[in-house]
């Protein structure tokens, strides 16, 4: 039972060394993440707008159904794919 608080113990002390060695973001690194951020958000949300926009000039008429309905799609898909980075999922 000493060993398996002994391992516990070692290997709460080993990761406080290792957080407290980590060094601080850069601005530079605040910079990229959040370029990052913005890519992953934004790209779905173009892409939808365009596809939509072209989907709306198939059609006679004007009509701005395709183009509204997949840039919904694109800001849902978006929201999502930051969240899964964020979480770390990528």
């Amino acid at each position: 039972m000493m060993s398996d608080k002994k391992k516990w113990l070692d290997a709460t002390d080993k990761d406080i060394k290792r957080l407290v060695k980590k060094k601080p973001a850069t601005l530079l690194g605040i910079l990229f993440y959040g370029g990052t951020l913005g890519v992953l958000f934004v790209v779905p949300v173009v892409g939808g707008a365009y596809l939509g926009r072209w989907l709306d000039t198939l059609f006679e008429g004007y009509s701005v159904r395709w183009t509204v309905s997949l840039i919904v799609l694109g800001i849902g898909l978006g929201a999502y794919n930051v969240i899964w980075f964020l979480r770390g999922k990528i």
